[in-house]
């Protein structure tokens, strides 16, 4: 791997920087000095500082992110700010958010660069569970509730997936479903006769919202995190 590319997967700044690290005498490869950006290292076998600091090399990195309302779950956007921009110095090429929360919706929103990872939380075929704690504009009832877990039509060819519902008072639910399609949880409420004011997702998966974690912030997943989404 060339060696401008290994200190940007590890986080140490964009290719322009760190060939300016390079140049100023800032990186060495086992204990000497490294010339030229294009020096090939093995990340698994040589030892690599840069500023003084070791490189550690991940071939992925996950982040659970407590998303705040008002920013848009993209890469990149001309306009609006994205949930990658919340990184700061960790964003690093090659991250993206699992999935897509609107604009308006907090909650938890796995960052990672592992695209296969991605994919199998993703798939419609596997059924991931993805749970949503939802405040509604009208009390809910028993009739409602129960169209819920039946499954209830919002315009798509099919009827979704029964959902399961806990009603945790009049106005709050919490909602859990395995599909992800298009503005889901709020067809669905609309569809049985009530609007969604509030909309948090707290679960992915084995991945559950770290309860310490403000909006806006974000942290790593731990192994046991990881190995959770993996199983």
């Amino acid at each position: 791997m060339r060696l401008d590319k290994f200190l940007s997967d590890c986080g140490f700044g964009t290719r322009s920087q760190i060939k300016k690290d390079i140049k100023a005498g800032q990186v060495t490869v086992n204990g000497q000095q490294a010339l030229k950006p294009e020096q090939q290292v093995d990340e698994t076998k040589d030892r690599i500082c840069c500023t003084g600091r070791p490189c550690v090399y991940e071939k992925y990195v996950y982040y659970m992110l407590h998303k705040p309302a008002g920013v848009v779950s993209a890469t990149r956007d001309d306009r609006e700010k994205t949930v990658l921009d919340l990184l700061g110095n960790e964003r690093k090429a090659g991250l993206f958010p699992v999935g897509r929360l609107d604009k308006d919706t907090e909650g938890l929103l796995l960052i990672t660069d592992d695209g296969a990872l991605s994919h199998r939380l993703l798939s419609p075929a596997r059924h991931v569970e993805k749970e949503y704690e939802c405040c509604l504009a009208y009390p809910i009832d028993e009739e409602q509730k129960t169209r819920l877990e039946q499954g209830v039509n919002i315009g798509d060819k099919a009827l979704t997936k029964p959902a399961v519902v806990c009603i945790l008072n009049e106005k709050k639910v919490t909602l859990t479903i395995t599909e992800g399609r298009f503005h889901q949880i709020k067809r669905m409420l609309h569809a049985v006769g009530n609007e969604v004011v509030y909309l948090k997702r707290l679960r992915m998966g084995g991945l559950t919202l770290d309860g310490n974690l403000a909006k806006g912030s974000y942290r790593r997943l731990t192994q046991e995190e990881i190995n959770l989404l993996s199983e």
